[in-house]
């Protein structure tokens, strides 16, 4: 019998896991000796931390990020025709969302694998439940452009979307949110909705939604945090 793929979920950067993470899901997640990770360090960081006796030299790491290619990824799934269960895990969240383990998924629905998701914490859908903002219609864009120009022009055409009705939700690496801020404050109209969602399941975490206009009479301080932005 094949062995199936876990998407094995880790906190969003906060060491008190039980906050974040169900106990049935650290207890499958401890049985699991065959991981595809983005990040190993982080990987081994993790299992430590919810098992202080966790074998790693016994367990096995593939890496899978945004420079991996498609023919490694494919030799990934090697233990789940051999019986194993396989651990895929992001760097912070749910694996497959705004994360390259995506594609891995993809080749084990075409081989036949079975894919098994796993509560956990999502910042993007955490941010978008308490925003207030449209939970029915929404469009998460992943990473805006970097530069100006680019950026400029697709604010503007996420705030189109908005005005249809469409929730916009967007991130940005935690050294560049304050500039992503301004960017939002100098280019949105004034009547835009806007929630920053910042460090959720953190002790720092800050939730709020207001208009453009008001986040001008009050800029937050954005910077290293990590940052969920939604406009409309």
């Amino acid at each position: 019998m094949n062995g199936k793929i876990y998407l094995v979920p880790v906190t969003l950067g906060g060491k008190d896991y039980n906050y974040v993470i169900p106990s049935s899901v650290i207890s499958l997640t401890r049985n699991i000796r065959y991981f595809v990770v983005e990040e190993i360090r982080s990987a081994r960081r993790y299992l430590r931390m919810i098992d202080k006796a966790f074998p790693i030299e016994e367990s096995h790491f593939e890496v899978l990020n945004e420079h991996t290619g498609d023919k490694d990824i494919s030799n990934y799934l090697d233990p789940c025709f051999e019986g194993f269960d396989l651990g895929l895990m992001s760097e912070a969240g749910l694996p497959g969302i705004a994360d390259p383990g995506a594609r891995l998924i993809k080749i084990a629905h075409k081989r036949g694998i079975r894919v098994i998701p796993l509560s956990g914490p999502s910042s993007i859908i955490m941010a978008l439940t308490s925003s207030g903002l449209n939970g029915q219609n929404f469009i998460f864009n992943g990473y805006l452009p970097v530069k100006q120009p680019e950026r400029e022009s697709k604010l503007k055409e996420l705030e189109r979307r908005a005005h249809d009705g469409f929730a916009q939700i967007f991130i940005e690496t935690p050294y560049r949110s304050q500039k992503m801020l301004e960017s939002i404050l100098e280019i949105c109209n004034k009547d835009l909705m806007l929630c920053i969602a910042a460090d959720i399941s953190l002790n720092s975490e800050s939730i709020v939604t207001m208009s453009i206009s008001d986040w001008k009479l009050k800029i937050p301080d954005l910077k290293d945090r990590l940052v969920v932005f939604i406009l409309q």
